[in-house]
C-alpha cells in the first residue's frame, strides 16, 4: 500500500483542513467587508441625489421667507412618516450640505483619479444638469465612482470648516484607505494642520498612514453602522455584550411589575447630537409624573462623565422628545460594578424643588433598585455557561 493508505483516516480527515477553515473565514470577512461598501456606496449616492434635488427645488422658492427651513422641516417629517427612521431634521439638512459641498464633480475626477470615473460617470455630469427632479432616475452606479468613502466618512468631513483641510482628509482617506475610526482620531489630533506647519510633511503623511489597533473596523461593525441601519430600514436592538442585554430586558420586566405607573416607550432608543450617535438603553412614560423616565445602563462603576452623558441625554429629550403638556425627563444611571451596584437619578435642571420632591417620592427607591441590579447579575453569572474542562 502507498503511504496515504497507511495514514490514519483522522489524519486523513485533517490533512489541509485549517487552511480551508482559514480561508472560508477570510473569504467570509471580505465578502462582509465588500456588502459594508456597496450599500455605503449606494447610501452616499442616493443621499447626494437627494440634496440635489432639494437645493434645485428650494431655487424656485428662495423669494419667500424662511422657505428653505420650512421646506426641509416638512420634508423630514413627510418622510419619516411615509419611510421610518433616517429622515430626522438634522440629517436631511446634511444631505442637502452634502450636495452643496460636493456639487462640481468635474473637480472631483481629479481626487478621485481618471480612472477611477468611468465614462457613464463623466456623462453624468452632463446629465445633471437642469433635470427636473421628480421625473429623473439618475445612474446611481455611475454618481457613486465620485464617492468612494462612506458616508460615515463623508458627515464627519462636513464637520470640518476649512475647505482645504476637508479636501486633504478625504485625499488621505482614499489614499491611504482610513478607516472611519482612524480619520476621526485624524481630524480630533488636527493632523491637517500639523502637517501643513510641518517641515517634513512626507514623514508626516508617512506616520499618518499607519494604522492603530483602535482603528480597525469588523465588519460587523461597518453593516451596524447606524447611517446603514437606518437606510436599509433595519432595526439595531443590540447590545455589547449578552451580559448588557440580559440586564436591560430583566429591567424593563422589574419596573413594568412595580404597577401600571411605567410605560414601556423604547429599548435602545437612539439619538444623534452633532456628527455623534447615542443611545439610551431604556425609554420610559411615567403616568403619575408624566414624564419621560431614561435608563442608561453601565457596566462599570459610576464616574462623573455618566452622569454628564445622562444630561446630555436628558436635555435633547426635553427639546425633542417631550410634549408641551408633559414635565421634563428624568434619567436614571445604573452601574453594575462586579458585586456592587450603584443607582442614581438625575433630577438636576428641574423647574422647582416641589418638583423634584414628587419625582423622589413616585419613583422607585435608588437603594433597591441597585438591589435588584446586584441581585440579577448574580443571578445571570450563576446560569451562565461554564467553560468546558480540557
Amino acid at each position: 500500500m502507498s503511504a496515504i493508505m497507511k495514514q490514519p483516516k483522522s489524519k486523513l480527515a485533517l490533512q489541509g483542513y485549517d487552511q480551508l477553515l482559514s480561508g472560508i473565514q477570510r473569504l467570509l470577512e471580505e465578502a462582509r467587508h465588500q456588502a459594508a461598501r456597496s450599500v455605503n456606496a449606494i447610501l452616499t449616492a442616493t443621499y447626494w441625489e437627494i440634496g440635489r434635488r432639494i437645493v434645485v427645488h428650494e431655487q424656485g422658492g428662495k423669494s419667500r421667507a424662511g422657505y428653505g427651513e420650512e421646506l426641509l422641516k416638512r420634508i423630514s417629517e413627510d418622510l419619516t412618516l411615509r419611510i421610518g427612521r433616517g429622515f430626522g431634521l438634522s440629517h436631511v439638512k446634511m444631505m442637502r450640505q452634502f450636495y452643496l459641498t460636493y456639487a462640481n464633480l468635474k473637480n472631483r475626477q481629479s481626487l478621485i483619479g481618471q480612472s477611477s470615473a468611468s465614462k457613464k460617470s463623466q456623462s453624468l455630469i452632463g446629465e445633471l444638469q437642469g433635470k427636473p427632479e421628480a421625473h429623473y432616475a439618475p445612474n446611481l452606479q455611475a454618481l457613486w465612482n465620485y464617492f468612494p468613502l462612506s458616508w460615515t466618512h463623508y458627515a464627519h468631513l462636513l464637520r470640518v470648516k476649512n475647505d482645504y483641510g476637508r479636501s486633504f482628509y478625504e485625499s488621505e482617506s482614499i489614499r491611504s484607505g482610513w478607516s472611519v475610526r482612524q480619520l476621526e482620531r485624524q481630524i480630533e489630533s488636527q493632523f491637517y494642520e500639523r502637517t501643513a506647519m510641518s517641515r517634513n510633511k512626507a514623514s508626516m503623511l508617512k506616520k499618518g498612514s499607519l494604522k492603530k489597533a483602535s482603528d480597525n473596523m469588523p465588519p460587523e461593525e461597518e453593516i451596524k453602522d447606524p447611517y446603514v441601519l437606518e437606510f436599509l430600514g433595519l432595526k439595531d436592538e443590540y447590545s455589547e455584550s449578552d451580559l448588557e442585554e440580559a440586564l436591560i430586558r430583566h429591567l424593563e420586566t422589574f419596573l413594568l411589575e412595580l404597577g401600571g405607573d411605567f410605560t414601556f416607550v423604547a429599548r435602545q432608543r437612539r439619538l444623534r447630537i452633532g456628527g455623534e450617535w447615542y443611545r439610551v438603553d431604556l425609554v420610559f412614560y411615567h403616568r403619575v409624573l408624566r414624564c419621560l423616565v431614561l435608563i442608561d445602563l453601565k457596566i462599570g462603576k459610576f464616574t462623573h462623565a455618566d452622569a454628564g452623558q445622562m444630561h446630555l441625554y436628558l436635555n435633547y429629550a426635553r427639546e425633542h422628545w417631550t410634549n408641551p403638556d408633559e414635565n421634563p425627563p428624568v434619567g436614571l444611571i445604573l452601574c453594575a460594578q462586579k458585586n456592587e451596584a450603584v443607582a442614581h437619578y438625575a433630577l438636576e435642571g428641574l423647574p422647582n424643588k416641589i418638583l423634584a420632591a414628587e419625582y423622589k417620592t413616585a419613583l422607585p427607591n435608588e437603594h433597591k433598585l441597585a438591589e435588584e441590579l446586584n441581585r440579577t447579575q448574580k443571578q445571570l453569572e450563576c446560569v451562565a455557561p461554564k467553560n468546558p474542562k480540557k
